[in-house]
């Protein structure tokens, strides 16, 4: 039986809103309060560790960070191709789940992925649609100034609405909610955690920069890729809940 709040509860992971709260009510950092430790140590016998082979995979993690300046050069299809897959590609079908790149609770895979194209070599401008099943882009149009729009989207970050792609994920809560109620509304956080950090190594194989985005306005965001942000418990809902552009970095 599903819960009766599940709308409200819905409603926890939807992201930025453009409001006056931040104003009326400031942060601890915003009022110059002390910041929390950057650790936690509990009173236990400390061990030193040895030290780590450096690998391949080591050097990715090394150099893993955000990076915001691009160079303006498009991608190309085969590099947008590789994201995509690495976020989202499933490697098995089964009955009723799939296996992906990434990992998901109870291998329900509540995201689909969409991609504003800004610049790609052999792709008009536009939203496109990743087909995770089928390994295909499906295209939903182009909206006037689209990267204007998706700079307001994503609250005014300039370099991201105006970086050669920008991906987005959106939640399908009922994948999850179907096996685990309203429990599985936490996995799709962790879910997206997980798909993004696949983009970020994925980018550092490829030489190209990135920067997850988890500051946008739902309303905003959502009407650009042709959803609705109002609360509801419907099975087919959806909606954005994180973004991250991708260029070549300068």
């Amino acid at each position: 039986m599903r819960d009766k709040d599940t709308a409200s509860l819905r409603e926890f992971l939807k992201g930025y809103r453009a409001s006056d709260d931040a104003e009326a009510y400031p942060t601890d950092q915003q009022e110059r309060l002390p910041m929390p430790p950057m650790a936690v140590h509990r009173g236990g016998e400390v061990m030193e560790l040895p030290e780590r082979d450096v690998t391949p995979f080591g050097v990715l993690l090394e150099n893993r960070c955000s990076r915001r300046k691009y160079d303006g050069g498009p991608l190309t299809l085969e590099e947008l191709s590789f994201l995509l897959w690495a976020a989202q590609g499933v490697k098995r079908v089964a009955e009723h789940y799939t296996m992906r790149t990434a990992p998901s609770g109870g291998a329900r895979h509540p995201l689909e992925l969409y991609a504003f194209v800004n610049g790609v070599v052999g792709l008009q401008p536009g939203l496109y649609h990743y087909l995770a099943l089928e390994d295909k882009l499906e295209r939903l149009g182009c909206r006037a100034n689209q990267a204007d729009q998706l700079t307001y989207a994503l609250a005014g970050q300039e370099f991201a609405g105006n970086a050669p792609v920008c991906l987005v994920w959106t939640a399908v809560p009922y994948r999850s909610e179907c096996r685990y109620d309203s429990h599985g509304l936490k996995d799709v956080l962790l879910d997206t955690g997980h798909s993004c950090q696949n983009v970020y190594l994925a980018c550092e194989e490829l030489k190209l920069g990135c920067c997850a985005l988890a500051a946008y306005d739902q309303e905003a965001l959502d009407e650009l890729l042709g959803l609705s942000s109002a609360p509801t418990d419907a099975q087919d809902a959806e909606f954005a809940v994180y973004a991250c552009c991708v260029g070549r970095p300068q």
